[in-house]
């Protein structure tokens, strides 16, 4: 009895280092995200980029889908300012970085009231962060990015 409940366990325990770890929580993750909002924070978010990765030079990997309207607002406007992007599809893995590109990938919650938004961005294993206030019908910035290197 003992040999089979030993021999149970050594087989849940390799069965558990065989499984491949869940991939990181990215995206969107606001229940009711207002798309004017989501414009606004993505423009933000794109000119705090912009500031520390010149356009025209950087080269970003996006690591997981942008179906939601943070996303596409903000692939669409840092193609505009002159970013190259690599996008992946969604149900896709990311492709593996190519000389030059930087990993990049976003985390949108309300972790605090329904009208404060926080916003993190994660460049290779650096993030930026801010939270944004929704009032009134617009969103502004409700501090200064906070950069983790």
């Amino acid at each position: 009895m003992q040999k089979s409940a030993l021999l149970v366990l050594l087989i849940a325990g390799l069965a558990g280092c065989a499984s491949t770890p869940a991939p990181a929580p990215y995206g969107n993750f606001v229940q009711a995200p207002v798309a004017t909002d989501d414009k606004a924070m993505a423009d933000d978010v794109v000119k705090k980029l912009a500031a520390l990765y010149p356009p025209a030079k950087t080269r970003f990997n996006l690591q997981h889908a942008t179906p939601d309207t943070f996303g596409i607002a903000m692939v669409e406007t840092m193609r505009a300012k002159g970013y190259a992007l690599a996008e992946v599809k969604p149900g896709a893995q990311a492709p593996a970085l190519a000389a030059g590109e930087q990993a990049l990938a976003y985390v949108i919650d309300q972790p605090l009231d329904p009208g404060l938004y926080r916003v993190t961005v994660r460049i290779n294993s650096q993030t930026l962060s801010r939270v944004y206030q929704s009032a009134g019908g617009a969103v502004t910035p409700a501090g200064a990015w906070v950069r983790k290197e």
